[in-house]
């Protein structure tokens, strides 16, 4: 399965969310920086740490025009805690089709129980991956911090 490059557009993603009802992620981040965060779920403690510290950055992402949304195979219920327990300030898909998700980004999934691997791109304002980060495991995903310097960097050129 082909995986997205620098340059390439994101493919279109319909999202439903936990707090922001049906999202499309290229009307969501159109104009602006993105993330697109896709996380195992709410049981990863990694994928718990990261949502929670893009949550903290929020301040720093606004400053810098840079929106974030992220998405699971969660249900609803267990999508909605998380959101809770970090006070996730973005949208948060769940349900997500991990085999749909996986043809049009090529995310690594995990076969037994079927998830999507931590995956996550940064898009230029005309929604064009500007950085990708693959994991095939637990471990391997964006960091806040990193994508604010990147996005300050890819600016000042």
């Amino acid at each position: 399965m082909p995986r997205l490059d620098n340059g390439d557009a994101f493919p279109a993603l319909t999202l439903d969310t936990v707090a922001d009802g049906t999202v499309s992620v290229a009307h969501h981040l159109a104009g602006r920086y993105g993330v697109v965060l896709m996380y195992r779920g709410s049981w990863c403690p990694y994928c718990n740490a990261q949502l929670a510290a893009f949550a903290r950055a929020k301040e720093k992402l606004d400053e810098l025009g840079i929106r974030v949304v992220a998405l699971s195979v969660d249900d609803r219920t267990d999508a909605s805690t998380l959101v809770e327990k970090h006070r996730l300030n973005f949208p948060v898909g769940y349900r997500a089709d991990a085999d749909r998700i996986a043809a049009t980004t090529g995310a690594y999934v995990s076969e037994s129980p079927r998830y999507l691997q931590s995956t996550g791109f940064v898009l230029d304002p005309n929604g064009r991956v500007i950085t990708a980060v693959y994991s095939s495991g637990a471990i391997g995903r964006l960091v806040a911090e990193d994508v604010i310097g990147f996005v300050r960097y890819v600016k000042s050129k």
